[in-house]
């Protein structure tokens, strides 16, 4: 069994080795989210590169670091590159991470997408409760690409995933990771009711989440993404508490993070 005291050294340590290793994630994202992902991964220590194109998705993906999958607004040529990147990073055991963005019966042609990019084994499948529940088999509805789920009513039925990938992160007030490396979940909580209005968090939350898996094991990086953004969104609302000021003072605390403030703010729940 897994102590919170152990689990945050841990936490502590994967930002560490971000900071020093500054990996180079490839970023197949959506055109909503592709500017502020990009910002998020350089604040928080990696580098982004938004190779989306079919034409150089295998030979870029050979060389990344990570990968990360985001199915919000996918073109055709995004559609291809995704399968190219996807089994390129298989083939070479490279870390990835599928977001199936409004994942849905509604969205038919992404979700499809979805269902072929799950025999190339993601790293981790992150996404909000209504995606995760669906996509684990469950009759569920969304607005758009937004949940009308909360995570805790969730995260039992995801558990089916891990047959899929290594890690499974479902976020919303509070996170919920489930591994196949523990039995126990981890609930983190924190954060800031503002970050849901900030477009592309979620989506930049899955970039940087591939960014951790590069220096770290699956369910380390999910927590320690999940812990970056849960300590900068409470930190940022409690000096910026509008929405404007908020997307900015966000960035600035992702990009100030430190070990003591992971020590002092870090809330990490195990769940049997």
């Amino acid at each position: 069994m897994l102590e919170r005291s152990f689990l945050i050294e841990q936490v502590i340590e994967a930002w560490q080795k971000l900071q020093a290793n500054t990996p180079l994630v490839q970023c197949i994202t959506n055109q909503v989210a592709s500017n502020y992902a990009a910002n998020v991964l350089l604040a928080c220590g990696a580098s982004p590169a938004m190779i989306d194109n079919p034409f150089e998705a295998q030979s870029f993906t050979h060389i990344s670091s990570a990968l990360s999958i985001n199915l919000g607004t996918p073109t055709e040529q995004q559609m291809q590159a995704m399968q190219i990147s996807a089994q390129t990073a298989q083939q070479y055991q490279k870390p990835w991470v599928l977001d199936p963005v409004g994942y849905s019966s509604v969205l038919k042609w992404r979700s499809d997408m979805v269902d072929v990019l799950l025999q190339y084994h993601p790293t981790v499948i992150r996404g909000n409760a209504s995606e995760i529940s669906t996509l684990a088999g469950n009759q569920s509805s969304s607005k758009g690409v937004d949940s009308t789920l909360s995570s805790d009513a969730v995260y039992a039925q995801a558990q089916n995933l891990l047959q899929h990938c290594d890690c499974v992160a479902i976020s919303g007030a509070s996170d919920y990771i489930l591994s196949d490396e523990i039995r126990q979940v981890i609930k983190i909580n924190g954060g800031s009711a503002l970050q849901p209005k900030v477009t592309a968090t979620g989506c930049a939350l899955g970039a940087l989440i591939a960014a951790y898996c590069s220096v770290t094991s699956p369910m380390l990086a999910c927590v320690t993404a999940h812990v970056h953004f849960a300590i900068a969104g409470q930190l940022a609302a409690e000096r910026a508490p509008l929405i404007g000021q908020f997307s900015v003072a966000f960035m600035d605390e992702l990009f100030s993070l430190n070990a003591e403030k992971i020590v002092q703010y870090a809330d990490i729940e195990l769940l049997g």
